[in-house]
């Protein structure tokens, strides 16, 4: 038999992805929630404005009225639970038995879902961090404290931000291959990605800043998604941060490949 080609495995998981109805609600919903609270923050600026006081003024940032922690939150555990879901929903239908009896070449297979997935996810992530940037900027340009794209820290903000989603999403693809169960795999997806690195806080103790700074969210709270950087040994540095952005989803694609080639279906 012919094997598949890989761009008929594509086309093949982007139908299962679209196919989920969480995939349009958390894509579809949660974009516009992130958007509409941008909106929302900068219109609270927009109007409180003459009354800061000077110290808030000098402080104010308005790439944090675009995109938030709160909206980081919001962006890592949908694109997480999503990325979880794709594969766990998969096993949970038993679909993934026709997929490996089709196609045995698990290791294709995998690779084509992890392609779709960071893709997607990818986009999302682009289309949310410029949509947050542009309406929040329009808004605050009203006030004259907007920022444009080719001030200091801007674009590389904008890309962290942009990033998340892919990075997040394949880390979910990780989680959900290893737990395969839906409820599971979401609580373990939020917990990792966003609720124990919300606690952590630079310290006196150098190694333990090390270790924060291995984890996504920290490193994007405490460096990349700063446009005005601290002069601190504590916190992370740019380039260990995007080193950070990068292996997470590397760690969780040869996770998702090793554990779906190894375990029966």
């Amino acid at each position: 038999m012919t094997p598949a080609r890989f761009s008929d495995l594509l086309a093949a998981e982007w139908i299962k992805l679209w196919s989920l109805r969480s995939t349009r609600w958390l894509l579809g919903l949660g974009t516009l929630a992130i958007v509409a609270f941008a909106v929302q923050s900068s219109l609270d600026a927009y109007h409180g404005w003459p009354g800061f006081p000077a110290m808030e003024k000098a402080r104010f940032s308005p790439l944090t009225e675009a995109f938030s922690g709160l909206s980081a939150t919001m962006l890592m555990i949908g694109a997480g639970s999503l990325g979880a879901l794709t594969i766990v929903g998969e096993y949970a239908t038993g679909l993934i038995r026709t997929t490996l009896s089709a196609v045995p070449a698990r290791h294709r297979v995998v690779a084509a879902k992890l392609v779709v997935v960071g893709g997607v996810m990818l986009a999302t992530g682009a289309l949310i961090s410029a949509a947050t940037f542009g309406v929040s900027q329009a808004i605050l340009s009203g006030r004259g404290v907007a920022v444009a794209l080719g001030d200091p820290g801007v674009l590389r903000v904008l890309a962290a931000n942009a990033l998340l989603a892919p990075v997040s999403g394949l880390v979910g693809m990780g989680v959900g291959a290893l737990l395969r169960h839906t409820a599971a795999a979401v609580v373990a997806v939020c917990a990792v990605l966003v609720i124990v690195p919300t606690f952590f806080r630079p310290t006196v103790h150098q190694w333990l800043n090390d270790l924060y700074a291995l984890v996504p969210f920290y490193v994007w709270r405490t460096c990349l998604g700063l446009p005005q950087l601290r002069d601190d040994p504590a916190l992370p540095t740019v380039a260990g941060s995007w080193a950070v952005f990068t292996l997470w989803p590397l760690a969780a694609a040869v996770l998702t490949l090793l554990v779906v080639h190894r375990r029966d279906v």
